[in-house]
C-alpha cells in the first residue's frame, strides 16, 4: 500500500497549500520519509474560516434528522475502509495494526452515537407565572469550531470533536497532527464522500502555534477544543479566555493504579499490562504510577514483569508484533532521560530499559521499582512504555500518593471489597475512575479530567453539550 501525500481540505476541495509548502512524514518503524503533508499559510487559514462561516449557516439550518443520516453514512464508509485506514495509521504512527483497526472501528461507533444523540438535543418549556406566556429554553449550536488534536490517536482524537460538533449543528476546522496526517484525512474524506455540505468540515496542517494563534482569536470561531500537553493547553486556554471563547481542554495525566491486598492480583496484572503498553504507553489515560499494597506487592510485581516480558516489540504491520514503535525520536530521548534520572535516584529496573535495535523508534516494555517521588518520572507524565511500581501500607497512604500530583485525568483501582471500591472512588481526585477493569473512553461515557488535566468532557451527553448554547425565550400573545 502506498502512503498518500496529504492535502488540505478547505471549502469542499482537496488541495495543496497556497504557498506549496509541505512537511515530511516519517514512518517511526523504519525512520524513512514515506510522504508529505501540506503546510497551511495564513491565506489558507483565512479561507478555511470563511468556508466554516458559510458552512455553519447551511448546517445549523439542516434538520437534526438529516444531519444524523449524513453522519451515519460517514460511519458506514469508515467501516468499509477500516483496513486501509488502519494500515495508513500504523505506517505513520507506529502502533500495531490490530490497535489501529480498533481505533478506526471505534471512530465509526463514536460518529454513530453522536448522530443519534444529536437528534435528542432537547430544550424545555418552563411554566410561566402569567397566563398567555410561553417560556422556552432552546438549544442552539455554538458556532464554528476550531479543533486541535495530537498524534497518539490521530483518528479518535479528531472524531470525538468532529462528531460532537457536527451532531450539534456546528461547522469545524480541524488542525490535525502533522506527524500523523493521513489517517485523520481519511476520516474527513468519509464525511465529504457522505455528502456533508461544502464548508462544514475543513482540515488544515501547519505550525501548531501559528495555526492556534490565528484561529482561536478569530471572530468567526466561537469554540475551541484541544487535546494535548498541560503546558500548551494552559497557553491556549488563556488565549481563548482573552476572547471569551468556549473551550474544552483534555490535557495530560499521570494515572495512579491502586492494587489493594484483597484484589484479584492475576486479573489486575493482566488488565494493567494491556492498558500500560497499549500504543507503547503513549496514551493520556495510561496507568503510570502503580501503587500496590504490601501484602500483594511481590506477587503483583512478579506477574506484571512476566506480562511485560511476554510483549513482542516490532513493526506494527508485522502480525506477530504486540507493541509497535514510539511515534517519534523525541519519545525515545524522553524515556531514556526519565530512566537515567530514576536510576540516579535509586530506582531499580525490573525488566526492559533499553532501545530495541538501531533502526526505528522501538523501546522495550520497561518496569521500574523503588523509584522515589524525587525522581522526574514520578512527577512528569512518562508517555511511553515505562511502568513505575511502588508499595503502600494503608488506604490513606494510597489516597495521599494518588492525589499528590496536580493531574487528575484517569485513575484505576483493584479490590474485592465493595466498601473499599466505594471509598476509593469517592476519595481520588480524577475525572475518571475505573475499578477492577479498564473501561474508559466509550462513546456514551464522559471523558475528561480535573485540576491540571483540563476541564470539560468529550463523549456522552456532556460531549454534545459542549457544542450547544442555551437560549431563553419568553413569548407572550399579542
Amino acid at each position: 500500500m502506498t502512503y498518500p501525500n496529504v492535502q488540505l481540505h478547505i471549502d469542499g476541495k482537496w488541495r495543496d497549500a497556497e504557498a506549496k509548502r509541505t512537511i515530511d512524514v516519517i514512518n517511526p518503524a523504519t525512520e524513512e520519509v514515506i510522504g508529505t503533508v501540506a503546510h497551511a499559510s495564513k491565506a489558507d487559514l483565512e479561507e478555511a474560516v470563511a468556508a466554516a462561516d458559510r458552512g455553519f449557516r447551511i448546517w445549523r439550518d439542516m434538520p437534526a434528522y438529516e444531519r444524523s443520516k449524513l453522519m451515519r453514512k460517514a460511519a458506514d464508509l469508515i467501516r468499509e475502509r477500516a483496513d486501509s485506514i488502519a494500515k495508513i495509521l500504523t505506517m505513520e504512527q507506529g502502533k500495531v495494526f490490530a490497535e489501529a483497526r480498533i481505533e478506526t472501528m471505534t471512530a465509526a461507533d463514536v460518529i454513530e452515537w453522536f448522530a443519534e444523540e444529536g437528534r435528542r438535543a432537547y430544550g424545555r418549556l418552563i411554566p410561566a407565572r402569567t397566563t398567555g406566556v410561553y417560556q422556552m429554553a432552546i438549544r442552539e449550536p455554538v458556532g464554528p469550531v476550531a479543533a486541535f488534536t495530537p498524534w497518539n490517536f490521530p483518528v479518535n482524537q479528531v472524531v470525538k470533536k468532529l462528531a460532537a460538533a457536527l451532531a450539534a449543528g456546528c461547522s469545524i476546522i480541524v488542525k490535525a497532527p502533522e506527524e500523523t496526517p493521513a489517517s485523520p484525512a481519511e476520516l474527513i474524506r468519509a464525511f465529504v464522500d457522505a455528502g456533508v455540505p461544502t464548508g462544514v468540515v475543513n482540515l488544515v496542517y501547519g505550525v501548531p502555534a501559528e495555526v492556534s494563534e490565528f484561529l482561536i482569536p478569530h471572530p468567526v470561531i466561537r469554540k475551541m477544543s484541544f487535546t494535548g500537553s498541560t503546558p500548551v493547553g494552559k497557553h491556549l486556554a488563556a488565549l481563548a479566555g482573552q476572547h471569551m471563547k468556549r473551550a474544552t481542554m483534555e490535557l495530560g495525566g499521570h494515572a495512579p493504579a491502586i492494587v489493594f491486598d484483597d484484589a484479584d492480583v492475576e486479573s489486575a496484572a493482566k488488565i494493567m499490562v494491556a492498558a500500560k503498553y497499549r500504543n507503547a504507553g503513549q496514551v493520556c489515560i495510561s496507568p503510570t504510577r502503580f501503587l500496590v499494597q504490601d501484602g500483594v506487592y511481590d506477587q503483583f510485581v512478579e506477574r506484571f514483569v512476566a506480562g511485560a516480558k511476554a510483549i513482542k516489540v516490532g513493526d506494527g504491520l508485522d502480525a506477530s508484533s504486540t507493541m509497535g514503535a514510539l511515534a517519534n525520536d523525541r519519545r525515545i530521548a524522553s524515556i531514556e532521560g526519565l530512566l537515567q534520572d530514576a536510576k540516579a535516584n535509586g530506582g531499580k529496573v525490573a525488566t526492559g530499559g533499553n532501545r530495541v535495535g538501531n533502526k526505528g523508534y522501538f523501546f522495550e516494555p520497561t518496569v521500574m521499582t523503588d523509584v522515589p517521588n524525587s525522581a522526574r518520572a514520578m512527577n512528569d507524565e512518562p508517555f511511553g512504555p515505562l511502568a513505575l511500581i511502588s508499595r503502600f501500607g494503608t488506604f490513606d497512604d494510597a489516597v495521599e500518593e494518588a492525589n499528590r500530583l496536580p493531574y487528575g485525568l484517569a485513575s484505576y483501582a483493584f479490590t474485592r471489597s465493595a466498601k473499599t471500591a466505594t471509598a476509593i472512588g469517592a476519595n481520588i481526585d480524577a475525572g475518571m475512575m475505573s475499578i477492577n477493569n479498564f473501561a474508559l473512553a466509550l462513546p456514551e461515557t464522559p471523558f475528561g479530567g480535573v485540576k491540571d488535566s483540563g476541564y470539560g468532557a468529550e463523549g456522552g451527553i456532556e460531549g454534545l453539550d459542549a457544542y450547544l448554547s442555551t437560549k431563553f425565550i419568553s413569548q407572550a400573545g399579542v
